[in-house]
């Protein structure tokens, strides 16, 4: 079994090169048997001032490389005489797919569609013994954890803001072999805020 880092550095919103990267990956590396859809990025902007271009900009970002990265490793375990039998994706969405604010009507529709693809591709790539899931961020802070506010922590029923650890455990969760009777599921990660009744006091 091959050991050892590769990176790859592609555009994943320029399908040409996205599935040339892939492409790529399979010749080095033979297989791919986990692949976690983290591209993204967000344009929030009143819709009078959001341009078409802005919201289809989004989706080829955040949406489009989930469909084209799962379609193209169905296509290569098809082609194989002895399948690989162990497969994870894991497709990172959003609580925004559920809940939302002004003027984030692109990035909203993205997360909506990772959370609705990650079923459909559940079902489609199950003969090829992979699983789909998808997890569902709240608050993740990346950059100036120190700098957050005890108010921000404080409305978190978990009492403190997401980490990127917390996110990378639940995907080191998912991957493991013997969770393969989980599919097809959407995992909320959040410290409880979707769950929380919110009244003006």
């Amino acid at each position: 079994m091959q050991t050892g880092t590769s990176f790859f550095h592609v555009d994943v919103s320029d399908q040409e090169a996205l599935e040339n990267c892939i492409q790529q990956i399979f010749k080095e590396w033979g297989d791919i048997d986990i692949i976690i859809n983290n591209a993204g990025i967000s344009c929030f902007s009143p819709i009078t001032e959001t341009g078409v271009e802005d919201f289809d900009r989004i989706l080829s970002v955040n949406l489009r490389p989930v469909f084209i990265t799962s379609r193209r490793l169905a296509i290569h375990r098809q082609s194989q005489e002895v399948p690989n039998p162990f497969g994870r994706i894991v497709n990172i969405c959003s609580t925004r797919y559920l809940m939302s604010e002004p003027g984030s009507e692109g990035y909203a529709a993205s997360k909506g569609g990772i959370y609705s693809l990650t079923h459909a591709l559940a079902l489609s790539l199950a003969q090829w013994h992979i699983t789909v899931n998808s997890i569902s961020p709240g608050w993740i802070e990346t950059r100036d954890y120190e700098q957050l506010r005890p108010e921000d922590h404080a409305q978190h029923p978990s009492g403190r803001v997401g980490k990127p650890e917390d996110i990378a455990r639940s995907c080191l969760f998912i991957c493991q072999e013997e969770n393969d009777f989980m599919n097809g599921e959407n995992v909320t990660i959040n410290g409880g805020m979707t769950k929380k009744m919110i009244y003006i006091e």
